[in-house]
């Protein structure tokens, strides 16, 4: 796979056409690379999708798959990093084999994307967590990876939080008071940005007066909808505690990092370039129509250490449309429901760790 010629291609301008012309067939080619590559994946294709690669179908591994075992396409001697979801000490995780390779490639396409929502000048960065959850520089955490994929968008890092969770009044009010009448960037995970800081500043009765900011958030909506919760009120409290902060919420995992999908300004989650989604049926797992609900398939080009390039979630989303969004950005945009109703949580920043 070329990736030096992928990697030039622009994130939200292609039409369908254009881009399954591409798309289409690099899945298959790294399909083919796992199935030569990894023993594990070869066995799960010869034994449940007979003959699917050679008639040029990529099957969707469930993802949960990733917390039962350690699915690689290198050697052990190849491995650079493991990075594994969040979760509970009764609870799986997924843990994602990395080389330096394909760390560097999530690296390279989590930043094409992100400059098309910031810019491409890094922002003065406050983050809603402790620093100590990127202590690990081996085996991150979902937190760790996505603090710290994030911060390369940044500089003057700051944590507003204490490792107890607890708000850092002073870090923060410090943070805003230096970087006055600038743009900046604030990123955390959505549980945690709603119960240790909106939460806080609330119970406190303190909020700040922003200039210009953005907000991106991402994971840990299981919780916020148990507390009945939704992405209208989370906004509305947002900007009742932050003035001025533009909120983009994203839809991503650790089995795929580096691909995210970002809200527009519609509301709506996009694919970009290098990956892709499908809705399948909860029935019988065939593709469904758009605008009906179903389980979320996501395809992306990135993972070639790991069979991880072609995924059904445990999440349940709707196709909204191709091509026609509002926000004038072109490929499929969708939103996220929820989560199937016996699936286990999937860590994120559902739960601290």
């Amino acid at each position: 796979m070329n990736w030096q010629n992928l990697l030039t291609l622009p994130v939200y301008d292609l039409a369908r056409n254009e881009k399954q012309s591409i798309f289409s067939p690099a899945l298959l080619t790294l399909a083919k690379h796992h199935y030569q590559h990894s023993d594990d994946y070869r066995a799960i294709i010869d034994s449940v999708y007979p003959d699917f690669l050679q008639r040029g179908e990529v099957p969707a591994l469930a993802v949960r798959l990733f917390k039962h075992h350690l699915l690689k396409s290198i050697t052990e001697q190849e491995i650079f990093r493991i990075t594994t979801s969040s979760g509970t000490t009764s609870q799986q995780v997924s843990q994602i084999v990395l080389d330096k390779e394909n760390a560097m490639r999530q690296q390279k396409v989590l930043a094409t994307i992100m400059k098309q929502w910031l810019g491409s000048k890094r922002l003065p960065m406050l983050i809603i967590d402790h620093p100590n959850v990127i202590k690990d520089k081996f085996s991150y955490s979902a937190r760790g990876v996505g603090i710290q994929g994030m911060s390369l968008f940044g500089f003057d890092h700051t944590y507003a939080l204490n490792e107890d969770m607890s708000i850092n009044l002073d870090a923060v009010s410090q943070f805003f008071d230096k970087h006055k009448r600038k743009k900046i960037l604030i990123f955390g995970f959505t549980f945690i940005i709603w119960q240790y800081f909106i939460q806080q500043l609330n119970e406190l009765n303190i909020h700040f007066d922003v200039d210009e900011a953005v907000l991106l958030h991402s994971g840990g909506w299981k919780k916020l909808q148990d507390k009945a919760v939704s992405n209208k009120e989370f906004k509305s409290e947002l900007n009742h505690v932050l003035s001025n902060t533009k909120i983009h919420n994203f839809y991503g995992m650790v089995e795929q990092t580096g691909t995210v999908y970002v809200e527009c300004e519609a509301g709506y989650l996009h694919c970009p370039i290098w990956s892709d989604i499908s809705i399948r049926k909860k029935s019988d797992l065939t593709e469904e129509k758009s605008g009906i609900e179903g389980i979320i398939q996501v395809n992306s080009l990135l993972p070639s250490s790991y069979p991880g390039h072609s995924l059904l979630t445990e999440d349940l989303g709707v196709l909204l449309g191709e091509d026609n969004c509002t926000c004038g950005r072109k490929g499929k945009y969708f939103q996220v429901n929820g989560r199937l109703a016996k699936a286990e949580v999937r860590g994120c920043s559902d739960t601290q760790s």
